[in-house]
């Protein structure tokens, strides 16, 4: 348990911020989803983000 700890605690220094603005209807739905899910919308963008990569180009998807 301690080893995937540490593993997203080092993914989370990793991670490169940047500034996204999204139509108010759009950050809506995503602020819905998120509440649902009872995670961040940081985390649903992220999570969409690595599906369309995935599901666009699966060579360069991310093993994880």
């Amino acid at each position: 348990m301690a080893t995937k700890r540490k593993a997203k605690v080092d993914d989370l220094r990793r991670m490169k911020r940047m500034s996204v603005g999204f139509p108010p209807e759009l950050l809506a739905t995503l602020e819905q989803i998120a509440d649902q899910q009872k995670v961040s919308v940081g985390w649903v963008i992220r999570d969409a983000a690595e599906k369309y990569i995935s599901d666009r180009w699966p060579l360069l998807a991310q093993k994880g």
